[in-house]
């Protein structure tokens, strides 16, 4: 048996539809790069045919992919399949992704399909596929609560028709490891064909078993693993990328697999798409969270003083935690700027390095070390960011504990093009500052989240805002960076009813052409 594992990345996909990480498309193009630099084998960019945004920004990424191969995701019917084969087709290596629902449940009340029906529907639509390219993956939507014996009939039939990688996801978390496994190891070995594919594995993680499941399948022959950067996705999320990695390489006295992804780049990926969507790593997170290679017990530091192997069973620079100072700062000149940027991955044309270089003389003169992560933060917010209708320019605050005096925000702003200013109070400086912002827009959204994280350690640590606003029906989150807070706090605040007005005016254009 193969004992190579090929990673198949769903962030751009379903990890995109965990609430508040919506990325725009310059955004999943920093992250499609970055999952080629980590050495991802295939990264679905998207569904092509749930709107016509998806449909452009897979198409972009596929025109702009290396050697990674694209996927992009269809249901099992002709149209979805036409249309991801326009999207993914101009890729140098791409894949449609097809699915259809086999489990009992799925098929009588989702489906409202008799067995035999589903039967020819994943044929007609494997072959259509096919018709195409040869990098035709099926997945069995419910496979972990589907019947077995019907399951090989679903593989075997799929396989006939042309498909090459066969996914069995657990769909709902609901799948226990030993059982999973059970499941994945009868399927290859009572179909008939089952040789002539890779199986793979997509795993929720509702019951908080999905690292656990996708394990399992590959100790008993699935060879594809379908993960998210962060474990993020649909409801409680998806496998960790990071932490079914790091298991493999840790543990390969136990699974005895390989697989191409660069772990010194997982942090560092890790990171990104935290600031990417504004939702900060967990502290306690498996294999990057602040604290995996914290030591607080005496007993513990004890050990870690004598050797690191007693409490620790990876380094923190295997996984890319180095916790290096930067030589850029207000005296670096532009190529070293430049030089540093492209270390970390990032290719800047001229005008994206000029905003960025003069960002870094900024924050050079407020900071006294830079870090990695400072960088990362300055490129999300002067480079990777649509062009939005209102921009901050300038904020100013004034705020006492004496009774009687209430904060007072000035704020200036473009808006549409034109400068505009405003004044007001607020129960605090935060506050103060949106109700400014608020008037200036005449805008009145409810804040459904504000939160702060420092990017680095020390009092001079470039802080991070996110927050998540809801208007009507519409929902957005902002996210803002600057050593100032209540300047990151404002920044935030723009950034989100930038992304509102963009989804409401979306809304408006579809409610149009569907009116």
């Amino acid at each position: 048996m193969d004992n190579m594992v090929y990673f198949f990345d769903t962030t751009l996909r379903d990890g995109e539809q965990s609430p508040g990480a919506t990325m725009n498309l310059q955004e999943k193009l920093r992250l499609a790069h970055q999952l080629e630099v980590l050495g991802v084998d295939i990264m679905e960019a998207g569904f092509p045919a749930s709107s016509p945004g998806d449909f452009a920004s897979v198409r972009t990424i596929a025109e702009q992919a290396g050697d990674i191969q694209v996927a992009g995701l269809a249901r099992c019917v002709d149209g979805d399949i036409d249309r991801c084969w326009e999207a993914v087709k101009v890729a140098r290596r791409p894949r449609i992704h097809t699915f259809l629902s086999t489990s009992p449940l799925h098929m009588k009340h989702k489906l409202r399909k008799e067995p035999e029906v589903v039967l020819q529907m994943i044929e007609a639509g494997v072959r259509r596929c096919a018709s195409y390219t040869d990098n035709v993956e099926f997945s069995a939507e419910d496979a972990s609560r589907s019947d077995r014996d019907f399951l090989c009939r679903v593989v075997e039939t799929a396989i006939k028709a042309g498909a090459t990688t066969i996914n069995l996801p657990d769909t709902v978390g609901y799948a226990q490891p030993d059982e999973f496994a059970a499941l994945i190891k009868y399927v290859i070995e009572n179909t008939p064909n089952s040789d002539k594919a890779i199986f793979s594995v997509h795993c929720h993680n509702d019951l908080g078993l999905a690292v656990a499941n996708t394990l399992a399948a590959l100790r008993v022959g699935a060879r594809q693993a379908e993960v998210t950067i962060g474990g993020i996705g649909e409801r409680a999320g998806n496998a960790a990328l990071e932490e079914v990695v790091m298991a493999l390489r840790v543990r390969h006295d136990l699974y005895h697999l390989e697989h191409h992804i660069h772990t010194e780049q997982l942090y560092p990926s890790c990171r990104l798409l935290s600031m990417t969507i504004g939702q900060p790593i967990a502290n306690n997170k498996a294999i990057v969270g602040a604290n995996a290679f914290a030591h607080e017990s005496g007993i513990h530091q004890d050990g870690m003083l004598k050797n690191r192997e007693t409490y620790e069973i990876m380094t923190p620079q295997s996984v890319g935690r180095t916790e290096s100072s930067l030589v850029i700062g207000k005296h670096s000149g532009r190529n070293a700027v430049r030089n540093k940027f492209e270390s970390m991955g990032y290719k800047l044309d001229d005008e994206q390095l000029q905003l960025v270089f003069e960002a870094v003389k900024k924050l050079a003169d407020c900071k006294k070390t830079l870090h990695d992560d400072d960088l990362m933060a300055l490129v999300q917010e002067e480079v990777y960011r649509m062009p939005d209708r209102f921009r901050l320019r300038h904020v100013s605050v004034q705020s006492s504990d004496a009774g009687g005096v209430p904060p007072t925000a000035a704020v200036l702003m473009d808006i549409d093009g034109m400068e505009r200013s405003g004044a007001g109070f607020g129960v605090g400086p935060v506050d103060a500052i949106f109700n400014v912002i608020n008037d200036m827009l005449g805008r009145e959204p409810e804040l459904e989240q504000y939160a702060i994280n420092a990017i680095t350690s020390g009092t001079d640590a470039l802080g991070e805002v996110t927050v998540r606003l809801g208007e009507g029906n519409f929902k957005a989150v902002g996210r803002g960076a600057h050593p100032d807070i209540l300047v990151a706090s404002a920044r935030a605040y723009v950034n989100a009813l930038n992304n509102l007005a963009k989804k409401e005016k979306e809304g408006e254009r579809l409610h149009c052409q569907h009116g």
